[in-house]
């Protein structure tokens, strides 16, 4: 598989959650397969949102040290920045699609990386953007990810970090 797929907040904060199992494997599976295939891509909004509910949100949630190596990490998948084109987009995208600004900035920036596909639980199923809809939109508990994610992936992915270990 070479489309890159966009990676949400909540996916990375699932992966890191030993509160809600269920999720975290999948996310866990994910973000396996996502380092194995080199087609992983984020925001740096998804970056400073992961780092802030890790960190003050999750219980319990990581120390400042390791949330610091995961963020360090996930910088190899050249996160997009919110700049102007992102936040046109995102204008866009709210108005016509009705999403919060939060999601619409998500939508945005992994449209203009070029994501075939959006991890995240915030959005409608296969939800599209029109013309903008370059990003086919999924949400982590869908059946068809949930299933692909753990057919793809190792059995026991919990507890390592975010770092590709191989």
């Amino acid at each position: 598989m070479s489309d890159k797929i966009f990676v949400d907040t909540n996916i990375l904060v699932y992966s890191r959650d030993a509160t809600e199992p269920e999720k975290q494997q999948q996310a866990m599976a994910w973000m396996e397969r996502l380092w194995t295939a080199r087609t992983g891509r984020l925001s740096f909004q998804v970056l400073q949102e992961f780092y802030a509910t890790v960190t003050q949100k999750l219980k319990p949630g990581l120390n400042s040290k390791d949330a610091r190596e995961d963020v360090r990490s996930l910088l190899a998948w050249d996160p997009i920045p919110v700049n102007d084109r992102v936040i046109e987009g995102a204008w866009l995208i709210q108005d016509r699609h009705k999403l919060s600004w939060w999601d619409a900035l998500i939508v945005s920036a992994a449209q203009i990386g070029d994501c075939r596909l959006l991890l995240t639980e915030d959005l409608q199923e296969n939800q599209t953007n029109g013309h903008l809809g370059r990003a086919q939109l999924v949400g982590s508990s869908c059946p068809v990810v949930a299933q692909r994610a753990k057919s793809e992936a190792e059995s026991d992915l919990s507890g390592r970090s975010l770092k590709h270990k191989g």
